[in-house]
């Protein structure tokens, strides 16, 4: 049966969707003409033809739609010179019967284990089932692969992400990828970070390598003999014994300058000396010192040329450092560089001074070995990242392979629980699915059986004597219902034989039909499927019909209620639509019913409001009386300005004419100007009579208009003494003062109704 039925963008049903949930066995409809009540018969009987509604049936389980609707009436009665047959099953081969109530039971065991597996797969409600689990199971992954993706944001690594950072569920399906098939190797975050910021970062440029420094020569120097030579002069000269005794070699070096510039004279004794003297300490300081002392010259000139270049060098790359660099560390060697470049100028500087002095110079070994480390780990870099570069599509495809294999790792524990569970999952929603592809494949071939069974038993010829009982027994004797010469159709005969058809009253002709389609509820029109489950709806059935016959269709759809209760027949669920007043609470009376709605009914009522239909569930039968219901629409706020004035008259009518007895004359003339006017526009019954016109007379009128007549209608009752009935019909939207008009529930209506 159906369990909701949705109505959207079609016909008057323009605003939000209108949904009617909850649906039971029995489901009563009450609306006025032109309110909407024929659109969801039509949704019903064809929802295929209404893609913006939506019929949800139990279990999945379609039923056969049998709508009575004008639809209905005009397809079978007007649009057709005969009336389609109602084949029937009939009553005489017991045994072709039997069977085919026992197919029947094992075609319901089917649909009963179809629609058992369909609400285990999913719940009516939606809250359970398998499905529900799986989602569920899908949903906790999801939040788990988004809550990793938001702790990697604003990292480098998110680069990897592109394309799926957007949306959860994207994300967790390229994870379900990647898990599949991802081969990548496992590296820690930070060097996953390192690569990413030049690779998923702006588009890198070639880095110039680090210039590297030549420390051959300088490192040479610190080997040369002659800081370790003692230069001084001949042995075999005559002062060469006086100057190795008292070891001032350096000393008399240094004084022989200032005696070759005072001619020949001696600095400190200022005596002239003899030319002995002077070959003496030529010879002495020979052409071999002479030579020494010039490599001791040439090697601190060296020394100091190659040291001011090292580090003229070294400051070049600081000030301008590679982005690979360790400057801080370059910084730390190079001073410790200079600190002993400066030390060893210094101690050269010593040995020019005192040739005969063995100088040892601090080994810049180990400190320029650490420079060239620091320079060629950051050339090392720099080869590295212009690969990169070189190569930057194909080191992107890899890093981002690996970053999601990063990801795979911190989710491993929740993947592997995840895949357990799925396939778990999997499995058996795949068993339901094939019990349910089998067990419907089960079915179909039972409804087959069903239908071979149905064209052995079949006449049509039970709906003639059936409907034609009914008419002769409502006193309808200028007419009745015969077979045609083809045997499988109907048509409207008089007395004479003469063709009824066409000189049928639209009362005749609409309870016909009805009768028509009551009948064809337990047939088929054609000479199968008289035993397929359906529902049905009945849609104004006692339109044109007098009282009497309003009272005959119910009792008819009240036996249909019965056989649904108990279960005789094929129906499964029924829908009663009206605008019928007399008849909803004729075909809605149930004794066993108190205050609250039945489990096996559902009432609702649809109004149209600004030519939007609106459909409004009630716990209760909301239909009390015509002037009851009356005055409910006064109480609404959003009542219909198209219908309001003649919902007041109405209600006039029904008091003042019938139970108030006051003078219509008398009151209006308690008003002056347009309120005297309105006054007696509501009063206007009068001299019409009571339902000449009114009933069917509708002036629009804007908010503004409304409120006025409202205000004199309220007034009709205070100015007449009646203002307590007003007041008891107004409930709790009644104000001392002035009306306030808010929706309410009914009150009780303790007089006489009209």
């Amino acid at each position: 049966m159906i369990e909701s039925i949705t109505i959207a963008n079609v016909a008057t049903y323009a605003g939000a969707p209108e949904q009617l949930a909850g649906l039971s066995r029995f489901n009563f409809l009450y609306g006025s003409n032109g309110t909407g009540k024929t659109t969801v018969s039509r949704v019903i009987a064809k929802e295929t033809d209404f893609p913006s509604c939506q019929v949800k049936w139990k279990g999945g389980t379609k039923l056969q739609p049998m709508v009575y609707n004008h639809d209905f009436v005009e397809r079978n009665f007007h649009q057709l010179p005969e009336l389609k047959g109602v084949f029937t099953l009939g009553e005489k081969q017991k045994d072709t019967l039997t069977k085919i109530e026992t197919v029947k039971a094992e075609q319901g065991a089917l649909t009963a284990k179809i629609e058992n597996l369909t609400q285990c797969l999913t719940s009516a409600d939606g809250t359970a089932g398998k499905k529900v689990e799986l989602a569920a199971l899908e949903s906790a992954l999801r939040e788990k692969c988004w809550t990793l993706k938001q702790k990697l944001d604003g990292q480098h690594v998110q680069g990897a992400f592109k394309g799926y950072m957007g949306s959860k569920d994207s994300f967790r399906s390229k994870i379900l990828q990647e898990h599949a098939s991802n081969a990548a190797t496992l590296l820690p975050q930070t060097d996953l970070e390192k690569k990413a910021a030049s690779i998923f970062g702006p588009t890198p440029i070639t880095e110039a390598f680090v210039a590297a420094i030549d420390t051959t020569k300088l490192l040479s120097c610190e080997a040369d003999p002659i800081l370790k030579k003692r230069i001084i002069g001949k042995d075999d000269v005559d002062i060469a014994a006086m100057i190795k005794k008292l070891g001032n070699s350096d000393w008399v070096r240094a004084g022989r300058a200032f005696y070759d510039v005072n001619e020949e004279v001696c600095p400190f004794c200022q005596q002239k000396t003899t030319a002995a003297l002077r070959r003496s300490l030529d010879e002495y300081f020979d052409e071999a010192f002479v030579n020494d002392s010039k490599v001791i010259d040439d090697l601190a000139t060296d020394y100091a040329t190659e040291a001011r270049r090292l580090q003229q060098q070294l400051a070049t790359i600081i000030a301008s450092p590679s982005k690979f660099l360790d400057v801080e560390k370059l910084k730390a060697e190079k001073e410790l560089l200079d600190t002993k470049i400066t030390l060893n100028n210094q101690r050269i500087a010593g040995k020019r001074k005192e040739a005969s002095q063995v100088v040892e110079l601090e080994s810049l070994t180990n400190v320029t070995t650490a420079i060239k480390a620091v320079i060629d780990d950051a050339n090392i870099q720099v080869a590295a990242h212009n690969k990169v570069v070189a190569n930057l599509v194909t080191e992107r495809t890899i890093l981002t392979s690996q970053v999601w294999r990063f990801a795979l790792e911190e989710l491993k524990a929740d993947l592997d629980a995840f895949k357990t569970a799925k396939e778990a999952l999997d499995k058996a929603i795949t068993a339901m699915k094939d019990q349910i592809e089998n067990a419907t494949e089960e079915r179909r071939i039972k409804a087959a059986e069903i239908r071979e069974l149905e064209k052995q038993t079949t006449s049509v010829q039970p709906t003639v004597d059936g409907i034609n009982e009914l008419l002769i027994s409502f006193g309808f004797q200028g007419f009745n219902l015969t077979r045609t010469v083809s045997g499988t159709s109907y048509k409207l005969v008089r007395p004479d034989g003469s063709d009824a058809k066409a000189t049928l009253s639209e009362g005749e002709k609409t309870f016909v039909t009805f009768l028509y389609f009551y009948h064809l509820l337990k047939g088929s029109e054609s000479e199968s499927g008289m035993t397929n489950d359906r529902i049905v709806v009945f849609d104004d059935p006692v339109s044109s019909l007098d009282s009497d016959i309003l009272f005959i269709v119910s009792s008819l759809i009240k036996n249909v209620f019965d056989e649904v209760r108990e279960g005789t027949g094929y129906i499964k669920q029924v829908f009663v639509l009206t605008h019928n007043v007399y008849f909803h609470k004729e075909v809605t009376f149930n004794p066993d019913r108190r205050k609250v709605a039945m489990g096996e009914e559902t009432f609702w009522v649809v109004r149209k409001s600004d030519l939007v239909s609106k459909i409004e569930k009630h716990n209760t039968n909301p239909i009390k009386t015509s002037y009851e219901l009356l005055w409910s629409e006064v109480r609404r706020t959003d009542r219909s300005n198209l219908t309001i004035q003649n919902t007041l008259r109405r209600i006039l009518e029904n008091y003042f004419k019938i139970l108030g007895g006051a003078d219509p004359d008398k009151i209006c003339g308690m008003f002056e100007g347009k309120e005297k006017l309105i006054c007696k526009s509501l009063f206007s019954w009068v001299n019409d009579g009571s339902h000449f016109v009114l009933d069917d007379l509708y002036v629009s009128m804007d908010s503004s208009m409304v409120e006025i007549y409202l205000k004199v209608f309220r007034e009709i009752f205070k100015k007449s003494d009646h203002l307590a009935h007003y007041k008891m019909m107004m409930g709790d939207a009644f104000v001392d003062d002035a009306p306030v008009f808010e929706a309410t529930a009914p009150v009780a209506f303790p007089i006489a109704q009209p």
